[in-house]
């Protein structure tokens, strides 16, 4: 068993994991599921890479917004643009924490301004950009390329899920077609198992491809999440996967079979491995942790190991 989760201590919450798969794919066991049935979702920010000092969606956008207000200055005179201007992540930063505390004033400036940036576009072209973004970019504070600041014992334990006969699939407040160019390469996750916020679409057929039309087609966070696992899935997953308060309802949702598993990823590492400690954005979820009965997953005593090649 130490080969399993080599970058999980061995505590509680780790054999809480083991006990679980062993449980539900004990062939004759009274909590047996069939391979199937093993769905495990899990968010992506914050639960499988870093999300401080800002979601890396909001990092490629600030490019794609400076440049758009360089060609346009007026722009710059208002939001989102004007932080990617000034360099004002403060602003960022709050308008996400502000989301996560119920309160969207801000949201849909951003949402407005991705939707402007990708209107028009094609689905290969903003493929194409992403790809490169992924390339070239490296993380803003870290410094370290962002293939570098995915969670090694979360892509551990998908792997050990994916031999134990689970399909997983990421279930993100991110933007679905932003995530696929790196879900694979990353987590070992394929395109078709990326479900997240989607931006409208249309058929072009003259050119005959897919184009991106400046709406938002719908968020995939909250309440949200359990509509887009059932549409997109089919089934209810029996393990979960969150960080924030938005990950309340993906979590519970899973609690709605026999044996599941609803995991709460803690930052509350002081030591200076990874992400500086938080809770904002989580207030709610670590609140009622304990009510729903969430298994939190502390980085600090839980994680041996934060990132890749530590």
């Amino acid at each position: 068993m130490t080969d399993l989760l080599p970058s999980w201590r061995d505590t509680a919450t780790r054999t809480a994991i083991l006990e679980f798969i062993a449980a539900v794919t004990e062939e004759g066991g009274p909590d047996f599921v069939a391979p199937d049935a093993r769905v495990a979702v899990f968010d992506n920010d914050g639960t499988l890479w870093t999300e401080k000092p800002m979601p890396t969606q909001l990092a490629y956008l600030l490019q794609q917004w400076k440049a758009a207000a360089e060609a346009d200055p007026s722009l710059a005179e208002r939001q989102p643009y004007q932080a990617a201007v000034t360099g004002d992540l403060a602003w960022l930063g709050a308008a996400i924490d502000k989301h996560y505390a119920g309160d969207d004033a801000d949201l849909g400036l951003l949402i407005a301004a991705v939707a402007a940036t990708s209107g028009g576009t094609s689905v290969d072209e903003y493929a194409a950009s992403v790809s490169d973004f992924y390339r070239d970019a490296r993380h803003l504070t870290l410094g370290a390329p962002y293939a570098q600041v995915v969670y090694q014992p979360m892509v551990e334990l998908i792997r050990l899920l994916e031999a134990n006969g689970f399909t997983t699939y990421i279930v993100s407040g991110g933007e679905r077609d932003f995530m696929r160019p790196m879900t694979e390469a990353y987590y070992g996750i394929p395109a078709e198992r990326v479900v997240g916020t989607g931006m409208g679409l249309t058929y072009d057929a003259d050119a005959n491809v897919v184009r991106y039309v400046p709406k938002l087609d719908f968020f995939d966070d909250g309440p949200e999440k359990p509509v887009r696992i059932w549409m997109r899935v089919g089934r209810r997953p029996i393990l979960a996967g969150g960080n924030s308060n938005g990950d309340i309802p993906m979590l519970r949702f899973a609690q709605g079979t026999a044996r599941s598993l609803s995991l709460l990823i803690h930052h509350d590492d002081d030591t200076g491995r990874g992400d500086a400690p938080y809770d904002k954005g989580a207030e709610q979820a670590l609140a009622e942790a304990s009510v729903h009965d969430f298994t939190v997953v502390s980085v600090r005593d839980d994680w041996s190991q934060v990132f890749p090649n530590a």
